[in-house]
């Protein structure tokens, strides 16, 4: 019975996609300054697309791009989903997945539908709740130490050292555990700094974090409870939002918002200023919205629910708000619609091709709501005097079957002490690294 349950859990869901609507744009009239914004197309069912997760077969591995190379860092993992580099090297590994109380935003069919599209799609699997951490300590691609870091988290997402203090950022807080250069392993409890949005509903789980320059302040992404406001503005209160936390006073303000889904955070290494990438919005067609990186300015309003790439009206949020959507900033540089654009890291090394200093790496988890798929993949973006200047470029691809199947998905990105490119793949369960091709 349960096997006839799941076989027409799949077929219904793939009569679905059959009568859904289609791109009518490439995903590359999505991507750069000034994307292609074709009228939205909303459908009575909702586009579903998914790829079903497949994982690696023996001796598989993503496509790097010409000069490149690639290989599994460590394999084996349990849904990795987020990186963070220690100063000395070490590299943690957030394992982690929503947390199994949370309801999400959607009920009745709807609900039922996104419940089957994410257990297909890789996103089902109940969550480690760990942090493991791997050393390489020669640099030579492979760790000789690999020990479970912190355990007992709740959906464990963003990381962040500041000093001898190591903060993560849980699905509802931010907690912080004493670190010392070379430790294996914490086992002292945590210690909550500053709470997080997350609830019965929670929709948007994963939280990001990155400490400022001085290390005095965290800024926080939280993601919105709905796809465009539907449970009620009144449960969106610090969410589609990067929250400030000062840590010495203990308090939390709003920093930016009306940034649906904000995920990866970075300083841009010569202007200093703070970027993230972001989720946009769904059900108005496989041509929008798209996502998108851009600045974040303290006090700006970004658009969501009201308005999406600057004043570009979306009717579904009731009652509209003309004065949110005229003061609506418009992003630096779209990615595709429905790419599920997650980790962001300037590239500074000398380790890679000389084309892939001062730009931007980004990780694309991938569609499962757009036709045909978008995303899978790791791009590259080129940087002149601290903006975007030039188109995306491929970095790392065949995270997708012929047959529509997901090998891998791309989600978390980080540079290595050696100058490598980490990456994470939470169906594939493996960290990869991307090095310079050997001649």
């Amino acid at each position: 019975m349960r096997r006839l349950t799941c076989l027409t859990s799949f077929a219904a869901l793939a009569f679905l996609a059959g009568c859904m609507e289609s791109a009518t744009l490439p995903e590359s009239a999505g991507i750069g300054p000034n994307p292609r914004l074709p009228p939205p197309n909303a459908t009575l069912i909702p586009t579903v697309n998914i790829a079903p997760a497949q994982g690696w077969p023996n001796g598989a591995s993503p496509k790097p791009a010409p000069g490149l190379a690639v290989e599994a860092f460590a394999s084996g993992l349990n849904h990795p989903r987020w990186l963070y580099v220690l100063p000395n090297g070490d590299v943690l590994v957030a394992e982690s997945n929503r947390p199994a109380n949370a309801k999400g935003a959607r009920s009745g069919i709807a609900g039922w539908i996104m419940k089957k599209v994410m257990k297909a799609a890789g996103a089902g699997v109940p969550s480690a709740n760990r942090i493991t951490l791997l050393r390489d300590a020669d640099g030579n691609g492979v760790p000789e130490v690999r020990t479970a870091f912190l355990q007992n988290l709740n959906s464990p997402f963003g990381m962040a050292l500041v000093g001898g203090t190591l903060y993560v950022a849980n699905t509802d807080a931010v907690v912080k555990f004493p670190y010392k250069t070379g430790a294996t392993r914490i086992t002292e409890p945590g210690v909550k700094v500053a709470d997080l949005p997350a609830g019965e509903i929670n929709h948007h789980w994963t939280k990001n974090i990155i400490a400022s320059r001085e290390g005095t302040k965290l800024y926080a992404t939280v993601g919105s409870n709905s796809n465009v406001g539907e449970v009620g503005m009144e449960n969106e209160v610090n969410r589609a939002a990067i929250l400030e936390i000062d840590l010495a006073k203990g308090t939390t303000r709003l920093f930016a918002s009306g940034l649906r889904n904000p995920n990866g955070l970075a300083w841009h290494p010569q202007t200093g200023e703070l970027w993230t990438t972001v989720n946009e919005r769904d059900e108005i067609g496989s041509d929008l919205v798209p996502d998108y990186m851009t600045t974040v300015k303290d006090g700006g309003f970004y658009g969501w629910p009201y308005s999406y790439f600057g004043q570009n009206v979306d009717t579904r949020p009731q009652p509209p708000r003309p004065d949110l959507v005229a003061k609506a900033i418009v992003p630096d540089y779209a990615l595709g619609a429905h790419t599920a654009s997650f980790g962001i890291a300037f590239y500074q090394g000398n380790a890679l091709p000389k084309q892939y200093t001062g730009g931007a790496f980004v990780a694309q988890h991938g569609s499962w709501n757009r036709k045909p798929h978008s995303g899978y993949k790791v791009i590259y973006v080129p940087f002149d005097k601290g903006k975007p200047s030039g188109p995306a470029a491929d970095v790392l691809t065949g995270f997708l079957s012929d047959d529509g199947k997901a090998l891998g998905r791309p989600i978390g990105i980080e540079i290595d002490k050696t100058g490598a490119l980490l990456v994470s793949d939470d169906v594939g369960n493996v960290v990869w690294r991307v090095t310079a091709a050997k001649p």
